[in-house]
């Protein structure tokens, strides 16, 4: 069984720093695509980062330059360094790893921007 645990989120001031880390264990191979998703209330799940095999990286306009996501793949690890948050980057974060045909999901750990 594969399981993702995330670390990492909690509570910071507006220009602070996070950084969200995932770790995959159990039986999970060829790893494929790794990113970060979130979702604040009332709103839609959506992409912030995502990075392939090869180390390519995508995220939306709304976190570029301020968030970086790097992963580890003989650790099965994704992290994600954010930098300059606001509050509009208050969410529950999901870690989610493609693999083979499989799609992996994190349980979510709470980030929240606030003074």
């Amino acid at each position: 069984q594969v399981q993702l645990v995330e670390s990492g989120g909690g509570l910071v001031q507006p220009g602070g720093s996070l950084r969200l880390s995932c770790v995959a264990s159990g039986s999970i191979f060829d790893i494929n695509y790794m990113g970060w998703y979130r979702q604040a209330p009332g709103k839609q799940r959506e992409l912030v980062a995502g990075i392939s095999r090869r180390g390519t990286t995508n995220y939306p306009d709304s976190v570029k330059g301020r968030f970086t996501i790097s992963r580890d793949n003989a650790e099965n690890t994704v992290h994600l360094q954010m930098n300059s948050l606001k509050p509009d980057d208050t969410a529950v974060y999901y870690c989610y790893i493609a693999a083979m045909e499989y799609e992996y999901w994190g349980q979510g750990t709470q980030v929240t921007v606030s003074s």
